[in-house]
């Protein structure tokens, strides 16, 4: 539990988040590490890992000089390790006399964390601790400097061994405040950091339980440590790994189980049940594997590399295990991942042997029937989801590739000659609402009839193969787009590492005009390409080499892709606004609703959910609640939801707050029942891209809760920052609530305002509609 003190009398101002894209907040572990408590780190940082298995945030080295060996033992117990030297001097004014003493040099170097500007919370740790808990809670703290009481001094002053710190106080004016303190000279002698820390805050802090600091001296008399205990503290001169103290015998046997070799601690880390953290798995596990050669401890790091998207390290450390024939598991993981790579027919082999155990054969069917799928053969690929239904009726992947290579009706196409190729992600009918309007949008952007009779469908997702090219050969064009097709693991394949499962040598040998038309490089924050990024750039570099047109939906994308590219393909980089944004001027006999329903909708996503918010779930949940609160006296709220997962935030809040929102299922509606619903409410506050893009086309305000980039490059493109606000906001409920009465007080006004915003994205896609007539020969679809 967290009690807050009063605030200070002149708190400091708090500075713009370490993120100012996303707001997503940076968090950090820091420590002041020297060789003599070096055995006290690596013991700390082992026990961090065992006890908080699913953590691994950034981990500061704050140090006055290491010896090489000491840093690669650091390194080798945690994969995010920043060593930062601190100044040896910056101290000597502090009027002690005593810097030669370690533990004052310890106290003085640990105020440095204070000077540390990239980050949005810090937490420190003593290397004379040892974490035995959970401390999910300090990770969630959003205000204020927050400690642990002094046992024996009363509740007016802070323990430093542990502070969480956050970004008001990493300041030029609260390190000034402790310069001024230290050189007065006027703080306690027990320990100097913390001395000027309490004479600094006067009591003013916000006060953590004693659990999270529980000092060593509480269990004087050989008393067990109580099972609550977060963070042990072996506070005194006595450590352990100096031989200990009398009387404190079941504290220090709870250190010594940290006391471990490497092999020891991967072990133990591998073995422990729940979930783990990606980075801390891949850092201990890939060693564990190369040394003892488990198929399952081999499998774990695999499909953490899968979940993030690093499928060639996925398929390099599981292919380099012997795996026996009847475990399934493995098998199935790394048919997964040479599928996801293109290796296909390997990946069938794996995906194979899979299918013998009835645990693994419903996964494993639905792999191959994606595999059949991706090379066209529909009937392969029906076939072996009906064998993966036969094992286990409810498997969803199954049901839905078994109802999408079934009862096909290929539609009537028009002469080729006649016709545009058009390479998008179609989605089935309960699929991402957003992601289903796409592909009509697009088609509406070079002509009224968006049908077969004008446009040949290829999908993105499907090999491009000889008889594909073919085809595309035979149109007069082919356009790719829209949507953010620039992503690693979407779906994933080794031809060109992004949507389109397209080989070099093929994309070499179109010979028809290549139109990329509104696509997105939709990367979150902190997701990157692995070994496919190689792969990635070349594929990236041979289209805009090839292409007539290369038009990217925001200036965002159109950054990050350039930086990815020679400079002398830059200027083929283009602006090209979503569609999706211009829906009033696209559709033919659009109408403006004479009368909008007195509703809100609400959108949140939930897919890469670690990525969206980081620890700041909770918090985001209780803001929204606050302003759905708010803006149910305004108007009634609804959710929609543009696929089946965005439904959990009205699950969430009603579980959590006792808050029922209807729900919209727009991932069932048609095109043009979503353009329906969208241009009739007064307002739609979205986390998803199109949940933005969409309304805003339809001439409906918005406000985009941001949790990835491309939200705030939208929001920049059109010259309304404010109609953004960050997930992790500290204050996100108010300024929401406050932010959307604004809009609907003055909707008229607003709806203007969308209008003429939107009449500027459309001046640059007449523009282009122009360039690209003239790409096609002068004729339009």
């Amino acid at each position: 539990m967290t009690t807050t003190a009063t605030p200070l009398s002149a708190p400091p101002a708090s500075p713009a988040p370490a993120n100012p894209l996303t707001g997503k907040r940076r968090i950090a572990f820091a420590s002041f590490v020297d060789e003599n408590y070096l055995p006290g780190f690596l013991a700390l940082l082992r026990s961090l890992a065992l006890s908080n298995p699913d953590v691994c945030e950034d981990f500061l080295v704050l140090h006055d000089g290491l010896r090489p060996a000491s840093v690669a033992r650091i390194r080798a117990l945690h994969p995010r390790i920043d060593f930062r030297r601190v100044d040896a001097g910056h101290y000597d004014s502090y009027a002690k006399g005593d810097q030669d003493n370690y533990l004052v040099r310890k106290a003085y170097f640990i105020l440095d964390v204070f000077r540390v500007r990239d980050y949005d919370t810090v937490i420190t740790l003593d290397t004379d601790m040892v974490v035995l808990g959970d401390l999910g809670e300090l990770l969630e703290l959003r205000d204020g400097l927050a400690a642990v009481p002094q046992f024996f001094y009363g509740q007016h002053k802070l323990n430093s061994g542990l502070l969480v710190i956050q970004r008001e106080y990493l300041s030029d004016a609260f390190c000034a405040r402790i310069d001024e303190v230290g050189r007065a000279g006027t703080y306690e002698l027990d320990k100097h950091d913390q001395g000027i820390l309490n004479a600094v805050l006067d009591g003013e802090f916000v006060q953590l339980d004693a659990r999270y600091n529980f000092v060593k001296r509480r269990l004087s008399g050989d008393l067990p440590v109580p099972d609550s205990t977060a963070i042990l503290h072996f506070t005194g001169r006595h450590k352990p790994w100096q031989g200990g103290e009398a009387g404190y015998r079941e504290a220090e046997d709870r250190w010594h189980e940290f006391e471990l070799s490497d092999a020891e601690f991967h072990a133990a880390y591998l073995a422990l049940p729940g979930a783990k953290h990606h980075d801390l798995l891949v850092h201990y596990g890939t060693p564990h594997v190369r040394r003892t050669g488990s198929p399952e401890d081999a499998r774990k790091v695999a499909a953490s590399h899968i979940a993030a998207g690093e499928y060639q390290e996925a398929a390099d450390l599981l292919g380099r295990v012997r795996i026996p024939v009847d475990e399934s598991w493995p098998h199935e993981v790394l048919g997964h991942a040479l599928m996801s790579v293109s290796r296909y027919e390997e990946a069938r082999a794996r995906l194979l042997l899979a299918t013998a155990s009835p645990n693994r054969a419903p996964t494993a069917f639905a792999r191959l029937a994606q595999i059949a799928w991706i090379h066209g053969d529909d009937d392969a690929a029906a076939e072996c989801a009906l064998k993966g239904l036969a094992v286990d009726p409810t498997h969803r992947a199954n049901r839905l590739m078994h109802k999408r290579t079934t009862d096909l009706t290929p539609p009537a196409e028009g002469p080729a000659a006649g016709q545009l190729a058009h390479v998008a992600f179609y989605m089935e009918r309960q699929g991402n609402a957003g992601d289903k309007l796409l592909p009509e949008s697009v088609r509406l952007a070079f002509g009224r009839d968006t049908g077969p009779h004008r446009w040949h469908s290829i999908h993105a997702h499907r090999l491009f193969d000889e008889a594909a090219l073919e085809r595309v050969n035979e149109r007069r064009g082919l356009v790719i787009g829209g949507g953010g097709l620039f992503i690693p693991d979407t779906a994933p394949n080794g031809n060109s590492g992004w949507q389109w499962n397209v080989p070099d040598e093929l994309l070499d040998r179109i010979d028809v005009p290549v139109m990329v038309y509104a696509v997105g490089f939709n990367a979150f924050d902190g997701q990157a390409y692995g070994h496919g990024r190689e792969r990635f750039l070349s594929s990236l570099r041979r289209l805009v080499e090839r292409a007539s047109f290369f038009g990217l939906r925001n200036h965002g994308s159109i950054e990050k892709v350039r930086e990815l590219l020679p400079a002398s393909l830059h200027d083929k980089v283009r602006f090209q606004p979503c569609p999706t944004t211009v829906t009033r001027q696209l559709v033919d006999g659009w109408a403006d609703p004479v009368r909008r329903e007195d509703t809100v909708l609400i959108n949140a996503a939930y897919d890469r959910s670690g990525l969206r918010f980081g620890h700041d779930y909770g918090h985001f949940l209780a803001e929204m609640a606050t302003a759905v609160r708010e803006l149910g006296t305004r108007a009634e709220v609804q959710c929609v939801a543009h696929s089946l997962d965005d439904e959990r935030i009205a699950f969430d809040l009603r579980r959590e707050h006792g808050i029922a929102l209807p729900v919209i299922p727009m991932y069932d509606f048609d095109n043009d029942a979503i353009r329906d619903t969208y241009a009739r409410t007064k307002l739609v506050i979205g986390m998803r891209g199109h949940a933005g893009m969409i309304p805003f086309g339809c001439g409906t305000p918005i406000i985009s809760l941001i949790s990835h980039p491309k939200m705030a490059y939208f929001l920049a493109d059109i010259d309304r920052p404010e109609w953004g606000i960050s997930v992790h906001d500290r204050h996100l409920g108010a300024r929401l609530a406050e932010r959307a009465a604004g809009l609907l007080d003055d909707h008229a006004a607003t709806v203007a305002d969308v209008h003429g915003r939107q009449q500027e994205l459309w001046k640059v896609t007449e523009a282009n509609a122009a360039d690209l007539r003239v790409i096609q020969g002068g004729v339009t679809v």
